[in-house]
């Protein structure tokens, strides 16, 4: 996960890639970006990442996106930006049992620390990030949640929405599994609302998955029936999510 969903100076192209993230086409999104300069590789990079993380398919394709990005990365910004789609990367590999690639990602993702400095826009993602590996393959909530705070606060600073939506959401799961209920529907209240202002609708049936969870019927059964439609409407994406719509345990994946 990286971009705001924002299309800033309304860049055609820009629009066009994120309607087609934002609808699960990521391999379309990507196909219209030439990795033709450090920018565009990262971009395309990103993207495919992405797609394994949310079909567990497309691996190959993101590795060699990923390679090429790392080679056209020039500046400390670019070649933190490449290190931590790296990590991102072998974290999701790990996350879904593809290969225990943890070690991997956590030093991917310590290189992106050391070269991009606290307060770049970069570091709202990258802190994200090392949430994710704090709470899901260290098990670590404490490091998690001040991860994830920093991450939100950076991503308030230097305006990022779709990155909100995530912070949001997982603080709000973090608060959830502590008893903290009325803190946990806020958050996801919150994710909710601005994946569905943004138009993020591969990410909007895991938000309304969440929300169910702190809400009672017949709220919760609405819920989980707009998500089951968004699942379908998208083909089965994320796939985590069938998962989780059988069993309905809290969810804190994308």
């Amino acid at each position: 996960m990286s971009g705001n969903g924002t299309t800033a100076g309304d860049d055609p192209l820009q629009t066009a890639v994120w309607r087609l993230r934002s609808r699960a086409c990521w391999a379309d999104a990507a196909a219209l970006l030439l990795p033709a300069t450090p920018a565009a590789a990262l971009q395309r990079a990103s993207l495919l990442v992405e797609r394994c993380l949310y079909t567990e398919q497309g691996w190959e394709e993101a590795e060699d996106a990923l390679r090429t990005a790392e080679a056209l990365a020039h500046s400390d910004d670019e070649r933190g930006a490449a290190a931590c789609e790296r990590g991102y990367l072998a974290y999701a590999a790990t996350l879904l049992a593809v290969r225990d690639r943890a070690d991997e990602a956590r030093a991917a993702l310590g290189r992106a620390a050391a070269l991009i400095p606290p307060g770049a826009p970069q570091r709202a993602l990258l802190d994200f990030r090392r949430g994710l590996l704090a709470e899901n393959l260290t098990l670590a909530p404490q490091a998690a949640r001040a991860a994830y705070r920093r991450a939100h606060a950076g991503a308030t600073a230097h305006p990022d929405p779709l990155l909100l939506s995530f912070t949001w959401r997982h603080l709000a799961g973090l608060a959830l599994r502590e008893g903290e209920l009325a803190e946990a529907r806020h958050g996801f209240a919150e994710s909710l609302r601005i994946r569905e202002e943004l138009g993020y609708l591969v990410g909007t049936a895991p938000a309304l998955v969440s929300l169910a969870d702190t809400e009672t019927e017949p709220e919760a059964s609405r819920l989980r029936a707009e998500a089951r439609r968004l699942f379908r409407l998208l083909g089965g994406v994320p796939t985590w999510l069938a998962r989780q719509l059988a069993a309905a345990p809290p969810a804190a994946t994308a």
